[in-house]
């Protein structure tokens, strides 16, 4: 009889979700579809935990779970938690016996890499290269605008939607499923007009990357849902997994919900996890009714287990964010209760003006520094990433220090890309991005040379070993060329380990690093940290690849100075806020224009996700709120002194209903030192150049 033990410390609903099926006699686990709805802060992570844990225990083969997370982070906790939990339960102190088990819990990951591997397993029935290489979403921009350039768009008389643009449409059709008109009607009305030319782009850059035996992220999706439309590959991949666990399912696309539906058409061992009431991507194709209509896909509908005990937040916090989500239309319905208590009652503060606001946040900060909460438990959070400018002069003012979250990835890094642009070559000689970057990093090598050399390469199919007889520009040192085409003909050699390659490579590029970037001692740092990534991986493709698809975050070429203090404020927009918390929680601009966004209310369902990106605003409190209402927004483009302004409208989700739950509050910015300054300004004269001529 299998234990129980790890059941003990959850909840009624957590422990319907994780029993969710019946054991069968002999071995495994076997259960409908589920869909835990588990709201904000409610232990959806532990529970998803608990539930593979229990699969393994009642005799399910790890490695026939699958698990689909968002990132390779979540992917390797909710490894280690099940791992712990598993170990716990079967009391394995030393936990020997149950390492296998998570040695063999190996698919967990993202979509896009679960598809990378799937992919490459089954290249051969797609009529697919497995040595295909992925780019991540600056190297398909860059390849767009090449191609913008070669067909001419980018010298027409009117303007023609930039590479990145571009690039935002291509994906929207992608994993909305919508077609090109609809996608520039609903999301692009200004890039209409460009129909025929953008349809002709994208298949300019479709032909190109299959010729270069490239895939981007999104083909990644698109490969794998193709290879799902087959009846007999979809049952064949469906039947290796008995239970799949797809984690925050309200930031799927349509794209990722089909390919799970062909995995497991009847609903069979699938286990969603996810909270509609969090759902803020759109802009990124996610779709909320993924969620909200997951249990009417299979007959009989799918079992619903809501979780909304919350272990984060106060209960006076939470009356907040139940108000603004209670007066919602359409929802899976939960009311957040707390196990810590009532605590204090948020505040909606009405100031003057933005300058106002900033001078409050500072004021308050400060005196809850004092009071013993660290800034850094301390957050601002925002709707745009422009709303916070005033306030971080005002915080520069003070000497406040604070991080803001937006920096650049470690990918994004010009230096990082170089180097991975080498190995990416290595292992792909027909990734002609890769090569195009690397040949160019030599002196005397442009784009017209570099092109040379890839077409070279290309009537010698693809062997680095014609790099040989291609005969360099003059400019080019001799020694130079020669050291390039050793090192990629070494690279590409099938015998060598894995092991060292990323060491050589550092090696070949110091002597351009340091030609290249003026600052290469504070980028040193990032070159050694990717070397020591490189060990956690068992070859060049899987580090390649991963890296692009979940790319961890620079240590430098980050935007501003790094600060010595070691406490900072942190300010953030509410989208990269998704998962925090923190002990008190700043809301700017809560007025209609910001919450919603001037931008998006055209449509309802537009205005219903700008209610939920409020919601996780308040949700990311663990004791205290502030809601910021201002008054008054001076117009730009005027004289310094003067005065024009607009009024703002509080935000129609502030409700009497919410606003019942909440303290009011006002502040008035302190006479300016300015004022002072100019009433005695007339009677001091200084003669500050006779001063400065006497210093010599």
């Amino acid at each position: 009889m299998p234990t129980t033990s790890h059941l003990d410390r959850l909840n009624g609903p957590q422990r319907k979700a994780v029993t969710h099926g019946e054991a069968l006699p002999e071995k495994g686990y076997r259960a409908g579809p589920l869909l835990i709805v588990a709201g904000a802060g409610t232990g959806k992570t532990d529970t998803l935990a608990h539930r593979v844990a229990h699969l393994v225990i009642n005799g399910v083969d790890p490695a026939r779970i699958l698990m689909l997370t968002f990132t390779r982070r979540a992917a390797q906790e909710m490894r280690r938690r099940a791992h712990e939990i598993t170990r716990k339960a079967l009391n394995d102190t030393l936990g020997g016996a149950t390492q296998s088990i998570a040695q063999r819990l190996s698919w967990a990951g993202t979509f896009h890499s679960v598809g990378n591997r799937l992919l490459r397993h089954y290249a051969a029935h797609l009529q697919l290269d497995p040595h295909f290489s992925v780019i991540d979403r600056s190297d398909a921009a860059d390849l767009m605008d090449s191609l913008r350039e070669e067909l001419g768009f980018a010298e027409r008389e009117q303007r023609f939607p930039r590479k990145d643009t571009c690039l935002g449409i291509y994906s929207n059709r992608v994993n909305t499923r919508s077609s090109l008109a609809e996608v520039l009607e609903r999301h692009y009305p200004w890039c209409a007009q460009w129909g025929g030319e953008l349809a002709q782009l994208y298949r300019a850059y479709v032909e190109q990357k299959q010729h270069a035996n490239l895939l981007d992220y999104d083909d990644l999706l698109l490969y794998w849902h193709g290879m799902m439309a087959e009846p007999r590959l979809a049952q064949h991949i469906g039947a290796h997994f008995d239970h799949v666990l797809v984690d925050e399912f309200q930031d799927t696309n349509r794209l990722q919900a089909e390919i799970l539906y062909a995995m497991k058409p009847d609903g069979a061992g699938l286990t969603v996890v996810g909270d509609d009431a969090q759902a803020i991507y759109s802009f990124r194709a996610a779709a909320v009714e993924n969620i909200l209509g997951f249990p009417e896909r299979f007959t009989p509908p799918a079992e619903v287990v809501t979780l909304a005990q919350n272990y984060r937040s106060t209960q006076q916090v939470l009356d907040v964010a139940n108000a603004v989500m209670a007066e919602a239309p359409r929802q899976h319905r939960k009311y957040l209760l707390s196990i810590r208590g009532e605590g204090a009652r948020g505040r909606v503060v009405t100031v003057d003006d933005l300058q106002t606001q900033a001078e409050f946040i500072c004021t308050e900060v400060l005196k809850k520094r004092e009071a013993s909460v660290p800034l850094k438990r301390q957050v601002v959070l925002f709707r745009s990433g422009s709303h916070s400018d005033i306030l971080e002069v005002e915080l520069t003012k003070r000497k406040v220090p604070f991080v803001k979250y937006g920096g650049l990835k470690f990918l994004e890094a010009a230096h990082i890309k170089d180097l991975l642009g080498v190995l990416r070559w290595a292992d792909n000689p027909r990734n002609t991005l890769a090569a195009f970057r690397t040949l160019q990093l030599l002196p005397g090598i442009g784009p017209v040379h570099a092109r040379a050399a890839i077409e070279h390469l290309e009537r010698a199919g693809h062997s680095f070993a014609a790099l040989k007889t291609f005969a360099p520009p003059q400019q080019t040192p001799e020694i130079d060329w020669r050291r390039l085409t050793e090192l990629m003909h070494s690279l590409a050699d099938p015998q060598r380990p894995w092991a060292g390659q990323l060491s050589m490579v550092r090696e070949w590029y110091q002597r351009y690093f340091e030609r290249l970037y003026e600052q290469h001692h504070t980028r040193q740092g990032d070159l050694e940290q990717l070397e020591l990534l490189s060990g956690q991986f068992p070859s060049r493709e899987r580090f390649v690849t991963e890296l692009t698809l979940d790319p961890p975050h620079a240590t430098s070429d980050l935007s501003g100075r790094p600060t010595l203090d070691d406490d900072y404020l942190v300010l953030s927009t509410i989208h990269s806020a998704k998962g925090m918390e923190w002990d008190s929680v700043y809301v700017l601009n809560v007025v209609d224009g910001s919450f919603p966004s001037e931008f998006s209310t055209g449509k309802p369902e537009l205005i219903e996700e700008e209610r939920r990106l409020l919601y996780v605003a308040l949700t990311r409190a663990q004791n205290e709120l502030a809601v910021m209402v201002p008054l008054k927004f001076h117009l730009t483009k005027q004289a310094r002194t003067g005065d024009a302004h607009v009024y703002g409208g509080r935000s129609r989700f502030m409700t009497e209903r919410v606003l019942k739950t909440l303290d009011p509050v006002t502040f008035h910015s302190a006479p300016g030192a300015s004022d002072a300054l100019q009433d005695s300004s007339s009677t001091v004269t200084l003669d500050v150049g006779a001063r400065l001529r006497e210093m010599w």
